[in-house]
């Protein structure tokens, strides 16, 4: 039976190059990089080596760059490392209500322990925030934003830029995170031109490794560390360092910087197609921005759909069955029976939501594939309706 990747939004295959070098720190340069002896000091070479791969993707200095064990961690990092080291200014918190859940979970463990926080209003279908939605809800007691750079969900892509520098311009103090995991591999980043303070990125989403990610931390600002007991990432994060995973997430941020145009191209290309096809169906409605009318504005590898009269869940296991792998919403949350959170905020109703799928394309993806992608779609959607009771 054939099989199709379409999830490269939940995860990506670790690129040839980058699992050689895993291999090889695993096996052959496997000291503690904390150690002084020649073993430890290859593992702390290929460990700041690899600082400054992931600096040069988005722009950053190397002593600017922690690593972390994810995206989660630095998510949960950025919120609780700015809020508890700046209390001195105030406990007030502001993002949107499609944030991951590594954010929105952290604020509401943070909003339990006596912080504010503020949900921004979205635009209707698209999810863009404006600036006039950002400045109302700023206050004198404000000390973070963050606001997720790419939806996992349905790729909106919001003006960072923007957004930071008029917050910014409202008040010089307010620290300003990006959660980027989405947008690196395929959005140019530059830390300095987009004004962030914090920053968010991961290396499993641009094949590399699983369980290690990065936060950027711009020089200049209190921000306070949540994990103790050594030395390490300059006594701002203790723990041995996973040196293989992060000399494996420094190739292929190296890589994803390289190839970014290519890859760009490669997954608009298997994104229009895949559209065209299944749009035409009778019932399909594309969420989100629409990418042939402002592509800057959606990922250019997501399309997110919802099937009339069909469960999401149900047409991801007729896929499955045909060898197709796809999903209903972020990778967190997909064994959850809830409708998603990001179309709920964004104004779908919940039939709608809970009958949409999420197909992200990448480096895995042929244009066969999409088209065996598109035929099956049809042949699912036909089989479920004659299932479905009358009315739904």
């Amino acid at each position: 039976m054939r099989k199709v990747y379409c999830d490269h939004a939940a995860t990506t295959r670790c690129h040839p190059e980058v699992a050689s070098l895993v291999y090889e720190y695993l096996v052959n340069d496997f000291g503690n990089p904390s150690s002084v002896h020649a073993f430890g000091r290859r593992a702390r070479k290929g460990v700041e080596e690899a600082r400054q791969q992931v600096a040069n993707l988005i722009g950053a200095r190397t002593n600017e760059i922690f690593f972390t064990s994810g995206g989660t961690e630095a998510d949960n990092w950025a919120l609780r490392g700015t809020l508890a080291a700046n209390r001195a200014k105030g406990n007030h918190l502001i993002l949107t209500p499609y944030e991951h859940h590594a954010v929105l979970d952290m604020a509401e463990s943070l909003g339990r322990e006596g912080y504010e926080v503020t949900l921004l209003d979205l635009e209707p279908e698209t999810g863009m925030v404006t600036r006039e939605a950002l400045l109302k809800a700023m206050r004198p007691e404000t000390v973070l934003v963050s606001i997720m750079m790419v939806n996992n969900e349905i790729g909106t892509i919001q003006d960072i830029a923007g957004l930071c520098a008029a917050a910014k311009e409202k008040d010089p103090k307010v620290i300003f995170h990006t959660d980027a995991v989405q947008a690196a591999g395929y959005i140019p980043l530059d830390v300095k031109q987009l004004g962030v303070d914090l920053m968010t990125i991961s290396s499993h989403k641009i094949y590399g490794p699983k369980g290690i990610g990065a936060l950027y931390v711009k020089k200049g600002f209190r921000f306070g560390s949540v994990q103790v007991g050594g030395g390490q990432e300059r006594k701002m994060r203790a723990g041995t360092e996973n040196v293989p995973g992060v000399v494996g997430f420094g190739k292929a941020a190296e890589l994803a910087a390289t190839e970014l145009e290519r890859r760009v191209t490669h997954a608009r290309a298997m994104r229009d197609r895949f559209l065209q096809g299944v749009l035409a169906i009778d019932g399909v409605r594309l969420n989100g921005i629409d990418p042939a009318v402002h592509p800057e504005l959606r990922h250019p590898g997501n399309a997110n759909v919802s099937v009339e009269r069909i469960e999401g869940e149900a047409m991801l296991l007729r896929l499955d069955m045909a060898g197709i792998a796809a999903s209903s919403g972020s990778a967190c949350t997909s064994g959850s029976l809830e409708p998603s959170h990001v179309l709920l905020a964004v104004g779908c109703s919940r039939d709608t939501a809970q009958s949409s799928l999420r197909f992200s394309f990448g480096e895995e993806n042929t244009a066969e594939d999409i088209d065996y992608v598109i035929a099956e779609f049809k042949k699912s959607v036909e089989f479920l309706r004659k299932l479905a009771p009358p009315g739904r």
